[in-house]
């Protein structure tokens, strides 16, 4: 496992606490929109931040700093993240996991062993338009892929920690359809968050015409998911990493 990243203060990505964030590299997906395109399309070419220094730093922040946010790239890709979640939570800090959801086994495995306090799942789009969000083209691999995300919805749904549901709107990849979709699809959920696409010189697909939406735009789209989802809420800022 490499960590390729560490911010080290953090006051709006773990609700309610004072965190730092850590960035491990990899993805399975290519989200065009994606803010981190380093950590996803060449996370060999980043500088690594070893473990002991990690652990180190944690051991400085002991009592100022109470939980660890773990991101990427998508952290649930590394078979030991149970190990490095385990040895956060020994150093006595709580873990908030952010994730796309495409390895419920994982997650699963997570829960079970109480090793994450809070889950931050992306929901990319709605079920027909997942797999153009997710820059996949395989035909096959996107259906195998939204039995994986349902099992990880279905899995968080359960209540076995605390969790967010939470999408970023952008313009030239959702329309309305979408979170008409989202809101019957997490009906029942706990949180769902509503955020706008920002652009920055790191977005993964260069040549592009994103945007953001409007105002107006995110409160339409907010009132299609508030009719399952009555409390869906726009986030404004978004967390530092999204």
């Amino acid at each position: 496992m490499k960590i390729l990243g560490l911010q080290k203060l953090t006051l709006l990505d773990f609700p309610d606490h004072m965190a730092a964030i850590v960035f491990l590299g990899g993805c399975n997906f290519r989200c065009p929109f994606c803010q981190n395109s380093s950590l996803v399309l060449t996370p060999n070419t980043l500088s690594a931040i070893s473990q002991e220094e990690f652990f180190a730093f944690l051991q400085k922040r002991s009592g100022i700093l109470e939980g660890i946010c773990v991101t990427g790239g998508e952290p649930t890709l590394y078979p030991n993240l149970p190990d490095f979640l385990a040895s956060i939570k020994s150093a006595g800090y709580l873990v908030k996991l952010d994730t796309n959801g495409s390895n419920p086994k994982m997650l699963e495995e997570l829960l079970r062993k109480k090793l994450v306090d809070y889950v931050a799942m992306d929901i990319k789009a709605g079920r027909t338009n997942y797999a153009r969000v997710c820059g996949l083209t395989d035909s096959a691999r996107a259906s195998c892929l939204l039995e994986k995300i349902s099992s990880s919805v279905e899995l968080l749904k359960s209540g076995a920690t605390d969790y967010e549901f939470r999408t970023t709107a952008v313009k030239g990849l959702h329309t309305r359809a979408d979170f008409e979709d989202i809101g019957v699809w997490l009906s029942g959920c706990k949180k769902y968050y509503l955020q706008s696409f920002r652009d920055c010189p790191e977005v993964l697909l260069q040549d592009h015409s994103f945007a953001a939406f409007s105002q107006p735009e995110l409160l339409e789209f907010l009132s299609c998911l508030q009719k399952e989802i009555p409390q869906a809420c726009l986030r404004d800022p978004q967390p530092d990493n999204i």
